[in-house]
């Protein structure tokens, strides 16, 4: 296999955690007793431009098929940002209602129903036709596709060019990356600015995230591979902001090779020495992801099995993609975590691929009192914990295991009570 980006031969591996089947291909009840696709997941690491990309042979269609199940309203969190970062960005790039903003992957409208209440024309693109529907619901106009050069071109000609392009975690679930990063330079007004948020590769490796890694990320990425990427595609970084999103991400602020005036900040220059000075272009940097990898799997095996012996009721919160990786490398079935909960209407009543553990609202979690409450989007732990600090009633305890396996014990229900009436 050669390198997506550069077309250098990939020799070296990061990491290999089996086979596995797609992380957000949630199952019917019907479906269960039919077969399942599943792919190798392996990730290397190319020596050419250092990016690291998946090994498989999985298509983007049917990885982000029409009932992909990913809804970005569901995570307070993830709104809350959104909100932030639109008024940012309507204040640093001066926009107005003769503007124009286009996101990217714009998923449920998440983010775009902001830029409509500052009365700034918007528009996304997002091909999964779920979350496209959903977005449309809040009056979003939304153009139903997969983005790359053609598309953008279609796009500028009916549309006009744009002021500010968005695309938040999605670089990486592109299989032709130089396509669909060529794509923003065309639709780019030429002093317009494209804003990137990724999630972040050295925090990948320095936090043991490898349940990060799925089928529908085909990359991880850096900004050293990302610059490869955008100065051959026709971007150029002039700015980056490290981010606390997604376990640790980096927010990247480019323009249009050709005609961008924005000089570049010291941000971009340092980050780019950091990534150098860590090692990252060295193949040692990649060595031991492995190891950790299956030493958290072993731990969390135990964690499970001990509790099973002992008696006490372990449950799930959260059927995320990431969750679905980590079960399945570990070879997790429902006879140590009987079901999962999950907020989101479009996956209760659902399995989780591979483990086939049934997804069931929250009414069912208040009703089954688990001793203990793993949380599998780690990232999301404290908004979940105080989500669900009713269960400190029955003194349940939360457990994650990324980047180590963690017991939380949350202030009392009646601790929380007097608290409040202090």
């Amino acid at each position: 296999m050669n390198c997506r980006h550069c077309d250098t031969e990939l020799r070296s591996r990061f990491v290999d955690l089996g086979t596995a089947p797609r992380s957000n291909a949630y199952l019917t009840a019907e479906q269960l007793s039919s077969p399942e696709n599943w792919y190798p997941l392996r990730v290397m690491v190319c020596e050419g431009c250092w990016l690291l990309q998946t090994e498989d042979d999985a298509h983007a269609e049917d990885l982000f098929s029409p009932d992909y199940a990913y809804f970005s309203s569901f995570s307070t969190t993830w709104l809350k940002h959104a909100e932030r970062f639109v008024t940012e960005a309507v204040r640093r790039f001066e926009l107005g209602p003769e503007s124009l903003l286009v996101e990217v992957a714009a998923n449920d409208g998440y983010l775009l129903q902001y830029v409509q209440q500052c009365g700034i024309r918007c528009y996304g693109v997002e091909p999964t036709a779920a979350t496209a529907a959903a977005a449309r619901k809040r009056g979003i106009e939304i153009t139903e596709e997969f983005f790359g050069r053609r598309l953008a071109r279609e796009l500028a000609s009916e549309r006009g060019l744009a002021n500010l392009m968005v695309a938040n975690n999605v670089l990486a679930h592109t299989p032709d990356i130089n396509d669909f990063v060529a794509g923003f330079a065309i639709l780019l007004e030429p002093n317009g600015v494209a804003v990137f948020e990724i999630p972040y590769l050295l925090r990948l490796v320095a936090e043991n995230q490898f349940d990060t890694i799925y089928h529908e990320h085909f990359s991880y990425l850096s900004l050293t591979s990302v610059e490869h990427v955008f100065k051959a595609n026709g971007l150029a970084v002039f700015d980056v902001e490290r981010l606390v999103t997604h376990g640790g991400s980096l927010r990247l602020f480019a323009q249009r090779s050709d005609t961008g005036q924005r000089p570049v900040s010291n941000s971009v220059r340092e980050l780019l020495q950091h990534e150098s000075d860590v090692g990252l272009k060295s193949l040692s940097y990649y060595q031991g992801f492995q190891t950790q990898a299956e030493r958290i799997k072993d731990d969390f095996l135990q964690y499970l099995l001990d509790a099973k012996r002992a008696g006490r009721k372990v449950a799930a919160y959260g059927a995320a993609a990431k969750g679905n990786t980590f079960l399945n490398f570990a070879g997790i079935r429902a006879d140590l975590i009987p079901f999962v909960v999950d907020r989101n209407p479009e996956k209760q009543g659902k399995y989780l691929p591979g483990s086939r553990i049934p997804i069931v609202g929250e009414d069912y979690l208040t009703s089954q009192r688990p001793d203990d409450i793993v949380i599998l989007p780690w990232n999301l732990k404290d908004e979940v914990i105080q989500q669900l600090a009713y269960a400190s009633r029955w003194n349940a305890t939360f457990v994650t295991a990324i980047p180590s396996l963690c017991v939380h014990r949350p202030v009392s229900w009646k601790r929380q009570f007097e608290l409040k009436s202090a």
